[in-house]
């Protein structure tokens, strides 16, 4: 057995892939990694834009599309849709084998919308309409916009990809709002909810990058000490949180029902800093009921070589006490902020290039 099967069938928590390229679908590269243990797959907007700029494998669909008449923006989510619906047939039987527990495929609704809610759910809607799957899973970003769609969605049966998640705080109000729409969905004493999966997408690396900067600016050995610790010990503290969500009375009536927890779901697990291992925020975060979406080169060095250990919950106190030196020098609230704009900005310079590109492409068609 392989790491990435055992990190799901001994330590419970699921891997995907954190990319997605038409030439990997082609090629039985995505069929590969399902085989090694793979069970899920994430996709956003700058993940599309490097493999459509990337490559010439979508050169072929994109001109018949602009040549019927399309619009380029109509274009990018056609070709889009053939990317996440290929996916999602390669991933069904993952899906269909784990009752619904894996499997999944998630695309992001346009950045522009991250700070318009009612933009938010209709493009939802749309989504979910224009691909009817089991396994699809709709990224919605959290923010303060974003909870309340990210509720409405679920209220209405739509699986929820939550993305974008940098502190704490924000993580209480995405699991309230979960179970806020689960509870809103039971009303209906028809509804099925355990057809409404959700993950939430807590960003791992990107916070080490912010701290650590912070860090080194406050220039003491005790604050150099601490660089690299922030991210993973506060996934672990957001794992506690989850355990906290999901369980007493409130929680039994909706599991009674049939409704699944949301998990949480590591996101951004490749390290930026070279100076740390390679498969620091996978081998610091493995326990039960997790997601770890984890880029390409990534997974190849945790399959390698990666640690398999339950970390996420094996040492509360001394990540209580990370915490708390760490927030003694760092103000945690700017950093979530800082970072969440940047995380919207960043999808949405990605989403503007590529369809500036495919503009310039359309004109020398001539459409």
């Amino acid at each position: 057995m392989g790491r990435l099967q055992e990190l799901h069938d001994t330590y419970g928590q699921s891997p995907w892939l954190d990319n997605l390229r038409r030439g990997w679908i082609t090629s039985g590269e995505i069929q590969e990694w399902i085989d090694r243990g793979v069970r899920g797959i994430t996709s956003n907007p700058s993940i599309f834009q490097k493999s459509i700029q990337g490559s010439a494998d979508y050169d072929e669909q994109f001109n018949d599309v602009v040549r019927s008449g399309a619009s380029v923006t109509d274009a990018y989510w056609d070709l889009v849709t053939e990317d996440i619906g290929a996916a999602l047939k390669l991933l069904r039987p993952v899906h269909d084998s784990s009752g619904g527990e894996d499997g999944y495929v998630s695309v992001e609704v346009a950045p522009s919308l991250a700070r318009d809610r009612a933009g938010t759910e209709a493009a939802a809607r749309v989504l979910s309409s224009r691909i009817v799957e089991p396994n699809l899973l709709v990224k919605i970003p959290a923010t303060a916009e974003g909870i309340p769609a990210i509720e409405q969605m679920i209220a209405e049966g739509c699986p929820i990809n939550v993305t974008l998640i940098f502190s704490l705080d924000r993580y209480d109000a995405v699991m309230d709002a979960y179970i806020r729409g689960l509870e809103r969905l039971a009303e209906d004493p028809a509804a099925d909810l355990s057809k409404v999966a959700s993950v939430a997408s807590f960003f791992i690396s990107r916070v080490d990058t912010e701290v650590d900067r912070r860090l080194e600016a406050v220039g003491t050995d005790q604050a150099r000490a601490l660089k690299g610790r922030a991210a993973y010990t506060q996934g672990r503290l957001a794992y506690a949180a989850f355990g906290r969500a999901f369980s007493g009375a409130r929680w039994a009536a909706l599991e009674a029902r049939g409704a699944r927890v949301q998990r949480p779901l590591w996101a951004s697990t490749s390290t930026k800093d070279p100076s740390y291992p390679d498969t620091l925020y996978v081998d610091t975060l493995i326990g039960p009921d997790t997601v770890n979406t984890i880029p390409d080169a990534t997974l190849v060095a945790f399959d390698d070589h990666g640690t398999l250990a339950r970390t996420v919950d094996a040492d509360p106190d001394g990540d209580a006490a990370t915490w708390a030196a760490l927030s003694d020098l760092v103000d945690f609230d700017d950093v979530g902020d800082v970072l969440e704009s940047e995380g919207v900005a960043s999808f949405a310079k990605s989403f503007d290039e590529l369809i500036g590109s495919l503009e310039a492409k359309a004109g020398d068609l001539g459409a």
